[in-house]
């Protein structure tokens, strides 16, 4: 299990999620599979959720409102974040 920060939470993912979300080219199956597979109702609420997504300036208010596609990004988001932190470790240690 790995850990991703925000600034209103943080969400655990399985290293396999990691591994599996987070790779170059689409992730979207990928996502889907977790999406699918992960308990979301232990995830952060909606608005919580909206509004870090809100502050990438990646989405507009329209494509926030739907709550799945949130959870989805959030799981997209948070993958990378641990990824990117792992990599960064990874070059730390050399």
């Amino acid at each position: 299990m790995k850990t991703a920060f925000f600034n209103r939470f943080s969400l655990d993912l399985p290293d396999e999620c990691v591994i599996d979300c987070a790779h170059q080219g689409p992730c979207d199956e990928d996502v889907e599979f977790w999406f699918l597979k992960l308990d979301t109702s232990q995830f952060p609420s909606a608005d919580a959720i909206r509004a870090e997504l809100r502050e990438c300036g990646a989405w507009d208010k329209d494509e926030l409102i739907d709550n799945d596609a949130n959870l989805r990004r959030l799981i997209w988001i948070a993958a990378g974040q641990i990824r990117d932190e792992q990599r960064e470790e990874e070059r730390s240690a050399q």
